[in-house]
């Protein structure tokens, strides 16, 4: 088989068993979801140890290829985009983990569904993807996507994969890591508020707040207040730590009712 990697979906296929094994070892007796099987490495190690693996590929020649390839009768095959599947499909009643090596354009989407869905992944992703996900405050690479990770998930960091691991090969080398969810909870009005507080998160927070006042449906004079109780106001945002940022969102959250 040698299916030529379609751009617009973001295809890379690992060729390294090695890294697929090591993956796998985290399926062992569990019920698996996989994004993009591509040509069925990983989801070969992870039928070979899972107690069921449902994969989903929304390419159809990689998903008629995988069809007759792959024999397992602990494997469900989708072709499907994985973000229009119901919850059933996906048995997410009952999925334990998600393990993928996930397409690369499709990582925040990822990141966020795990988020909303409070389920445990072992992914590899772009090594500076990963950088960004774990940047701390007061660093460049500090974004909303940091804010959220640290406050959704504890990750570990697992391997490194190299871009020759991969074809076609990535202009960077890959991470393996591992996300477990937290309990604490982030509200749709929250998470909207971070990120209208870390679009602008070189600015003061007051500036921050003011800047983005169109979007969030809450009168001058109100943001005003707040702004002149709170002791963060005079704080750059990418100084602020995680928790902070969504202290001010859930303040800002409330003012909205």
């Amino acid at each position: 088989m040698n299916f030529k990697a379609n751009k617009k979906l973001g295809q890379n296929f690992l060729i390294n068993r090695d890294i697929a094994i090591s993956e796998a070892a985290h399926a062992e007796d569990k019920i698996v979801l996989e994004i993009g099987p591509g040509r069925g490495m990983l989801t070969e190690e992870l039928c070979n140890v899972a107690t069921h693996v449902i994969a989903i590929e929304k390419d159809e020649r990689l998903f008629n290829y995988l069809t007759s390839k792959l024999q397992y009768k602990n494997l469900t095959l989708l072709n499907k985009d994985f973000f229009s599947c119901t919850n059933s499909e996906l048995m997410l009643d009952k999925v334990d983990i998600l393990i993928s090596n996930i397409p690369y354009n499709l990582s925040s989407k990822v990141i966020s569904w795990l988020h909303h869905n409070n389920i445990e992944a072992i992914l590899c992703l772009q090594k500076e993807f990963v950088e960004h996900m774990l940047a701390t405050s007061g660093s460049k690479n500090y974004s909303k996507l940091s804010v959220i990770c640290a406050l959704s998930f504890k990750i570990i960091e697992i391997m490194k994969v190299s871009k020759k691991s991969f074809i076609p090969k990535p202009k960077i080398d890959s991470q393996i890591i591992y996300l477990k969810p937290l309990a604490s909870s982030i509200t749709e009005a929250e998470d909207n508020m971070i990120n209208f507080i870390m679009q602008h998160k070189k600015k003061l927070l007051k500036n921050a707040v003011l800047d983005s006042s169109k979007n969030l449906n809450i009168s001058h004079e109100k943001l005003i207040l707040f702004l002149n109780k709170t002791p963060l106001s005079s704080e750059r945002v990418f100084m602020l730590s995680p928790a902070q940022i969504l202290q001010v969102a859930r303040e800002l959250s409330k003012l909205q009712k």
